[in-house]
């Protein structure tokens, strides 16, 4: 709860627990500029085994996790092929371009997902040196923008192929990776055997404050942590905070299964109703995409706000709502409460 409102706005505005803060205050800290805080030392062993890497590195945000992960990868003039609705096409404030002179090659999936069919055509031969090197493959599980739909498995393995045919590197957002294995039973770690780099938030369904991991081999943490430094990311006696991550991915990942029920218990409900349209097919963890038909996305937001809830903006012409751990059954109903009376 956001004060008086129910926020759905999204699983970003959860707030650290009484457990997770009493982690926090007993943290033990060092400098981790030098490698010496044993918390985040912690975090990223822990991290790392739960992705099956060989090490990890704590960053401060999910785009950071991202950015760096992709400059490791790249050099300047090189090309990313991502989804269309990506996030590191949408909302990364353009990052790719602006800090590593990289440029993505957006390709328009169904509820997110690409294939190998549509991607090979795309990837640049290697002898047109007039043209962008393709570097790159990433995915994105969970999809935000499709609704938090999962990337299924079979179709990682088969661009993990179309990767090694064509000498790529393979990155997966995997900030709602957790809702992912969570929803599918599949283990993080087998997930993430497929790519060369990971990036996994903390801040999210988790319920941590702050912090994102990314994790890879030894060689390319190394380098992440050159950049991190270099782009400001180098904290020092940071274990305060890597202790609410700490916590959460010791004690918060399996109760996603809880939100990913309240999301679709909400989507089932709005398919009754009049006024709304939405696919209750598509909800498959915990992001809910639904159209208005009688207001203005502007519209709705603001009547809804006035009930009290709080949503977001999906795509264009769509609202959004997140479920998460700080909003719990009775505010689902009451939100549904609300949702009815917009007309």
């Amino acid at each position: 709860m956001n004060g008086k409102f129910i926020d759905l706005r999204s699983d970003t505005v959860t707030k650290p627990s009484t457990g997770m803060r009493k982690a926090m205050y007993e943290a033990e800290v060092g400098d981790d500029v030098y490698k010496e805080d044993p918390t985040v030392n912690e975090l990223e062993e822990y991290v790392a085994g739960l992705l099956g890497k060989e090490a990890a590195l704590f960053v401060p945000s999910g785009l950071m996790g991202n950015q760096i992960s992709l400059n490791v990868h790249t050099s300047p003039g090189d090309e990313v092929i991502c989804e269309a609705d990506a996030h590191i096409f949408q909302y990364e404030s353009g990052t790719p371009a602006a800090v590593s002179g990289i440029q993505l090659y957006p390709v328009r999936g169904e509820n997110g997902i690409i294939t190998p069919d549509k991607v090979e055509p795309l990837i640049r031969p290697t002898s047109a040196y007039y043209m962008p090197r393709t570097k790159v493959i990433e995915v994105e599980n969970t999809h935000n923008r499709a609704g938090g739909t999962i990337y299924p498995i079979g179709i990682i393995k088969e661009l993990r192929q179309l990767v090694d045919k064509h000498n790529l590197k393979f990155h997966l957002d995997g900030a709602r990776l957790w809702n992912a294995s969570v929803a599918t039973g599949i283990a993080p770690k087998e997930y993430a055997a497929y790519f060369d780099s990971v990036s996994v938030c903390l801040s999210k369904g988790l319920g941590a404050p702050i912090g994102s991991v990314i994790a890879g081999t030894k060689d390319f943490i190394t380098e992440a942590f050159r950049v991190r430094k270099a782009w400001g990311g180098g904290m020092r006696q940071v274990g305060i905070i890597a202790a609410a991550g700490l916590y959460a991915v010791k004690n918060n990942i399996e109760r996603l299964a809880e939100d990913h029920e309240k999301a679709k218990d909400l989507a089932q409900f709005i398919n009754g109703l009049d006024n709304f349209e939405i696919d209750p097919g598509l909800v498959q963890t915990n992001i809910l995409i639904f159209k208005p038909l009688r207001k203005s996305v502007d519209e709705v937001l603001a009547q809804a706000k006035g009930k009290g809830l709080l949503l977001s903006v999906g795509t264009v012409g769509s609202l959004r709502a997140v479920t998460h751990m700080d909003a719990g059954w009775d505010e689902i109903e009451k939100a549904k409460q609300i949702l009815s009376e917009i007309n």
